[in-house]
Parts: structure tokens; C-alpha cells; sequence
């Protein structure tokens, strides 16, 4: 399981701490009123109508499969609203998975695995920046990367590029399962420090997000 070991219950929901917008997307009212349901009572979580501008505001899609329709309105959301996304989907087919991921979705939830902790977890991480997928879609990501990766850069002959060893220690804790703060914890560093060198990472490799890049370092053996 990749990114998804968060503790059931949740250590970031005190009352001093900002509560992060989260609006709710679905194809159908029951789907839509469910997933409400489950996030609204929580204390760190602001459950809106609408999307909110800023940069922890989370949008949550419910979708039953990645149809044209729902792409499109995922992509809205993505890149239109601004908004961090979350996708709760029941399958995803053979492309699909690059095509989310290149949309820049880095929260993916089964839709028979949303459980009232696992989209809370999944919504929390996608407000920081962080990955959460669960463990069969990694590897299928791990597959698929090296595709990706090339079809970002447009040069298919470019050779796997290398990494220093700050990057390789940051993905490497990453793939553990570690959330930035562990990770800067571990490594000694600023959560800041650990956010730039991803960042670093992702716009050097031309990769999408940083769950693409922990997949695209894992399948070309850089970690």
C-alpha cells in the first residue's frame, strides 16, 4: 500500500487550525448527499457549496466510471477551479489511470473503499500536496509511468534522468508511506525544504505531481 497508511483517526483536526474548504462533485444527488454525509461533521473539514480560491481547497469527484463527461468535469475542476482533487471512482481502464494522473489528481479512493476515514484521509492529503493511491493502482502506475513520462516530454529517446541524493532520499521516504512532515522529520529538514526538492523533482522530470514522480522513480529504478 502506497501513501494510504494514515492513522485511522485523524491528528490534524483541532479547533486552532484552519478548516480546509472541501466541495462535493457527483453525477447523481445520492451520491453526492453520501459522500456529504460522511465529511461534513468532521472539525478540520469546511464542506461548501462552492469551490473556494486557495490553495488547501479540496474537490471531491464522485464518478461511477472515467466517461468523457466525467473527465471533462474532472479537468474543469482540476485546472479551472484550482481546487487539490480527490477522485472516488469504481474502475479505472487501461489509459484512464494516466489520463488521471496527467489531469493532476494525486488522491485516488475505490468507491467500495470509501469509508468515512479513508475519504477523510485521501482529503487530507490532497489538501497538502501529498499522494494517496491505493496499493494496485501504484503498481499499475509504477508500469505505466515511463509512458507517461515521455509522452510529457514529447522526446521518447530521452535516457531515465538521475537524481541527487536529497531527491532519492525524499521519494524513497515517500514510497514508504511517509507524509512530508515524517519525511522531514526523518531526513532532519523543513517541511518547506522537503516541499521544494518535490517540487524540484516534478518540474525537472516533467512529471505531473509527486505521485508521478515517486512512480516514474520506482519503475526506472532511481529509488
Amino acid at each position: 500500500m502506497y501513501l494510504s497508511h494514515a492513522p485511522e483517526t485523524d491528528r490534524t483536526g483541532q479547533s486552532d487550525l484552519p478548516r480546509i474548504p472541501v466541495t462535493i462533485h457527483a453525477q447523481d444527488p445520492v451520491s453526492r448527499a453520501g459522500v456529504r454525509s460522511q465529511l461534513r461533521e468532521h472539525p478540520a473539514l469546511d464542506v461548501t457549496e462552492a469551490a473556494v480560491p486557495g490553495a488547501g481547497a479540496v474537490a471531491v469527484l464522485v464518478v461511477e466510471s472515467l466517461d468523457e463527461v466525467a473527465y471533462a468535469r474532472l479537468r474543469k475542476v482540476v485546472r479551472g477551479d484550482g481546487s487539490r482533487s480527490v477522485l472516488v471512482v469504481s474502475s479505472l481502464r487501461g489509459q484512464e489511470l494516466l489520463d488521471v494522473v496527467e489531469c493532476g489528481v494525486g488522491a485516488v479512493v475505490w468507491r467500495h473503499e470509501a469509508t468515512p476515514s479513508r475519504l477523510l484521509q485521501a482529503v487530507l492529503a490532497a489538501s497538502r500536496g501529498d499522494g494517496h493511491l491505493p496499493g494496485d493502482l501504484l503498481s499499475r502506475l509504477m508500469s505505466q509511468a515511463g509512458t507517461l513520462h515521455r509522452g510529457a516530454t514529447g522526446r521518447p529517446d530521452v535516457a531515465p534522468a538521475g537524481l541527487t541524493a536529497r531527491e532519492t532520499d525524499v521519494l524513497r521516504l515517500i514510497a514508504d508511506g511517509m507524509e512530508t512532515r515524517e519525511v522531514a522529520a526523518e531526513l532532519a529538514y523543513s517541511e518547506r525544504t522537503v516541499k521544494t526538492v518535490l517540487q524540484g523533482v516534478t518540474m525537472r522530470l516533467h512529471l505531473r505531481n509527486r505521485t508521478h514522480a515517486v512512480a516514474y522513480a520506482l519503475r526506472e529504478g532511481l529509488i
